[in-house]
């Protein structure tokens, strides 16, 4: 699955086999600027609203050509200002995604810095356990 989020940028990650893979897309460059210059709050300002779609509808196309997700979502807070999602597209819902992402933080830092406390002093690996974290998170790429 490929997450992009519309917000004051292009937020972007990549979600395969259960394991989420935070990207840095918008910086990607495009045309004489970057990804998120366009599809970004400061491009929607710049464009106009048609053009900031067209350019929206463009970058999520490239982006599928090349990544090739079996599912893509869109959130963030600008898709509500899409008139239309663009071709092979469904809107995320950003209900859960805060706990979701602090659930992503938690296993990373677990897994940089285990509890000192803990018997073992190896670094927890990702399992995929059935935790309210995975679970947490397994709602979020539902909705």
């Amino acid at each position: 699955m490929l997450f992009l989020g519309l917000g004051t940028g292009l937020g972007s990650a990549m979600v395969v086999d259960g394991i989420v893979e935070p990207m840095e897309l918008g910086h990607l460059p495009y045309r004489r600027r970057t990804f998120e210059d366009y599809v970004g709050v400061s491009g929607r300002k710049r464009l106009g609203q048609k053009k900031w779609e067209q350019a929206v509808r463009d970058v999520v196309a490239r982006l599928i050509a090349a990544l090739e997700p079996e599912d893509v979502v869109l959130g963030g807070g600008n898709v509500k200002n899409l008139k239309k999602l663009p071709p092979g597209c469904r809107a995320g819902n950003n209900t859960n995604a805060f706990a979701g992402g602090f659930c992503i933080w938690k296993k990373t830092i677990e897994t940089i810095a285990p509890d000192p406390n803990a018997r073992s002093q190896k670094p927890r690996e990702n399992r995929g356990d059935k935790g309210s974290c995975t679970k947490t998170l397994a709602s979020v790429l539902r909705s």
